[in-house]
């Protein structure tokens, strides 16, 4: 349950947005060419948000890079949602998600955020989960690594909890494969001592930071790799395997689409093209089938031998 120590979540909320605005920055600085369009919006039960979307960049083709801060009273639905007392909400955060044009760099998703109810509880949560269209085991062992040196800085048990909650969360049950290679998801982070708590804070701050900077190293890495129709075939495969994530198992969409957030916001993170061909095959041998091979629950990238 979350904790009866409520922070100030003003200064929360507005370091999700600072956030917000250093990354838009950061990421079209590395794009080259897309610029951010700026879309505030109100929320009719209380709040808003500001969505910033950059579309047919250099490099990215899509993303987009959320900001919102809303409250009110909750419904029944979300009570059971939030496994909480009916009572008000407030609820800031940032989400981020990034579909490159390149098959050969891989999409990104993160997502940081506070929770606070009337009755007293509150919490951290969010994470960072990377969806290569293909798995190069190099790339999945430096992003994992990166991310359990953030977490040891403030608990060694941060990592191996969080990575085996990524797994589980970015699941694509019906598909029986993970969304792509993991990496951390932690939620009702919380702690009745207020230190701790602030502690916590620290911590949801530090995976914020760590995006753009092992973004860029992972677009450095791959953005000129060669690839041609079949790749971007399989490339519309995997985005679209990313929808049904999205739409069929994502909380967040969910808690988004049922307190009456925007519609345009919540499905930003969809890409703007996808495909699904029936009963698709791989070839055994090719490099489309050895990526199938990695979307499983479990791998010890760290160790990875």
């Amino acid at each position: 349950m979350g904790s009866p120590v409520c922070m100030e979540k003003e200064s929360i909320s507005a370091w999700f947005k600072k956030l917000q605005e250093e990354l838009c920055e950061n990421l079209e600085q590395l794009d080259g060419s897309g610029k951010f369009r700026r879309d505030p919006w109100p929320r009719k039960g209380g709040g808003g948000g500001i969505t910033r979307v950059l579309e047919e960049g250099n490099i990215i083709e899509k993303g987009g890079v959320n900001f919102s801060e809303v409250f009110g009273k909750t419904n029944s639905s979300l009570v059971n949602d939030l496994n909480t007392s009916e009572s008000d909400f407030y609820a800031t955060g940032i989400s981020v998600v990034l579909h490159p044009i390149s098959p050969m760099i891989p999409i990104i998703h993160m997502n940081t955020r506070y929770f606070e109810m009337g009755s007293g509880e509150s919490w951290f949560g969010g994470g960072i989960d990377l969806t290569p269209h293909y798995v190069l085991p190099e790339d999945a062992v430096y992003f994992h690594k990166a991310l359990k040196n953030v977490c040891d800085k403030f608990d060694p048990d941060f990592y191996p909890a969080f990575k085996k909650e990524a797994d589980d969360y970015f699941f694509i049950r019906h598909r029986n494969e993970t969304r792509g290679i993991g990496g951390i998801f932690f939620d009702r982070l919380s702690d009745p001592d207020d230190k701790k708590m602030k502690e916590l804070f620290e911590f949801t701050k530090a995976v914020g930071s760590f995006f753009f900077p092992v973004y860029r190293d992972l677009v450095s890495r791959n953005k000129t790799r060669p690839y041609g129709n079949r790749e971007r075939q399989w490339q519309g495969l995997r985005r679209g395997r990313y929808v049904e994530f999205n739409l069929v198992w994502d909380k967040g969409t969910k808690f988004g689409l049922e307190t009456e957030g925007r519609t345009e916001s919540i499905l930003m993170s969809l890409p703007n093209s996808a495909c699904w061909i029936y009963d698709h095959q791989t070839d055994p041998h090719s490099n489309e089938h050895n990526t199938l091979k990695w979307l499983k629950k479990g791998v010890d990238w760290i160790n990875l031998k």
